[in-house]
């Protein structure tokens, strides 16, 4: 679970911001609240973010993605670290950006920080907190693990990587734990993403609670099925130097997932590819429609609406989402994206219906939906605004912090009416017309 989450001099957020999943005094959804005996509080199983255009939150989704990216991926020698500073002030662009997560791992808090800029990792920290003790394990500049053994690989790490992402290269298990948070925990779904399909496919009880959801959805489907088909007869040419590469590097049992660069779907993943011995079996996701007479007639992918794909790509992470021991922790960028506001709402109320205290799952999402800004759906500290002033700088903050939230009726009505910040500031009040120079001009 994320505890909390801060940045700073990063794109537009040029002042430092801090995202919190702590619950507030608030009683409303008590009941779903994840509790945190050890440390005698209480976390938020969502958080919704809204906020007019180029307001920020996509740039909050950016800064999860980059620092997950930094952690998993190992830096090249001499490779220029991807950080993009706020650079509507001199001054700020060749400072560091700073990133701070405060993670529920295994029931133990871990304070992970790090500043960076394009050519060096200029502050990193790794703390535990147990109760009310806390243990600083590493700190970059000047202070190395206790253990003597992890001397050399925290002397050997280059300035331009992490030290927690060097030492699990080198088979150090000690910091491992926060590792594998950012590379199986944390799971970021952008508006164009392809999540892996293929457990649809393969795993009989998601496919089957799958066909079930998307009929109780209307999306039209009476069930998923994957289609086995030569590589031959695909409906577009798969390059030769992908079949080289698939066939050179396709292990036994392992999966490879293909995209139609040509596909009316974005790129949804629609062929699956496996080895079996010396041969390579595919398989293509289909859809099947019930017919007038009752028999039924198969679809391809593009044939879906963008909504019912958008559907198709959503279930699989609600579900994982809603598992009894779910630890993830997802982050959706516009998750309205092509989807009637009710399917949303549905989505979220089945997720939300099963948190618990023991939940350990967590929901992050921005989107423009108002119609999701209700106290029947979300608590005040689970909506966050993103905001724009006159310098181009974002800032963030909660409902919760707004004075008058409890007493506030209708809360949606609020933030239209700009009270509570975080709107577009539209000057256009005529008729859009072209202009254009009166003739003999």
């Amino acid at each position: 679970m994320i505890i909390s989450f801060s940045l700073e001099n990063w794109m537009s957020f040029r002042d430092p911001v801090s995202f919190s999943m702590l619950a507030t005094e608030e009683r409303r959804h008590g009941g779903r609240l994840a509790r945190l005996n050890t440390y005698r509080t209480k976390v938020l199983p969502i958080a919704a973010i809204y906020g007019g255009n180029a307001s920020g939150k996509s740039n909050l989704f950016k800064a999860l993605n980059f620092a997950k990216s930094l952690v998993v991926n190992i830096t090249q020698l001499d490779e220029a670290i991807p950080v993009e500073t706020f650079c509507l002030d001199a001054d700020r662009t060749a400072q560091p950006a700073r990133f701070a997560f405060e993670l529920l791992i295994d029931e133990v808090i871990y304070d992970f920080s790090f500043a960076v800029t394009r050519t060096a990792v200029v502050e990193e920290q790794l703390v535990k907190i147990t109760g009310e003790q806390e243990e600083v394990l590493y700190s970059r500049p000047g202070r190395p693990p206790e253990d003597p053994s992890l001397q050399v690989v925290f002397d050997g790490t280059r300035d331009n990587q992490l030290f927690l992402t060097n030492s699990v290269s080198q088979k150090v298990n000690a910091f491992r734990p926060v590792y594998d948070w950012f590379k199986d925990t944390l799971k970021l779904v952008s508006p164009d993403s392809s999540p892996d399909l293929f457990p649809v496919v393969e795993d009989g009880s998601l496919s089957q609670t799958m066909n079930e959801l998307l009929q109780q959805l209307d999306t039209g489907i009476v069930h998923m099925s994957g289609e086995e088909v030569p590589l031959e007869h695909i409906s577009f040419s798969l390059p030769e130097t992908l079949k080289r590469e698939i066939q050179k590097n396709l292990k036994e049992g392992a999966t490879a997932t293909v995209r139609d660069p040509l596909s009316q779907t974005g790129g949804l993943t629609i062929l699956f590819v496996t080895r079996k011995g010396e041969k390579l079996i595919a398989k293509k996701l289909m859809t099947s429609h019930r017919k007038t007479d009752g028999t039924e007639a198969k679809f391809e992918m593009h044939q879906e609406s963008d909504g019912t794909l958008r559907v198709i790509e959503l279930l699989p992470v609600f579900l994982d989402l809603s598992g009894k021991t779910s630890n993830r922790v997802y982050v959706i960028d516009e998750i309205d994206r092509s989807l009637h506001t009710l399917l949303t709402r549905r989505l979220l109320e089945g997720y939300l219906a099963g948190c618990s205290a023991k939940t350990r799952s967590q929901l992050l999402l921005t989107t423009h939906d108002l119609l999701l800004m209700e106290k029947e759906l979300l608590r005040h500290d689970e909506m966050w605004v993103t905001e724009r002033d006159a310098t181009g700088a974002s800032t963030l903050f909660s409902f919760s912090e707004y004075k008058d939230a409890a007493q506030d009726k209708d809360i949606r009505k609020s933030y239209l009416q700009g009270r509570l910040g975080g709107i577009p500031h539209i000057l256009l009040n005529s008729p859009l017309q072209h202009s254009e120079t009166e003739e003999g001009e």
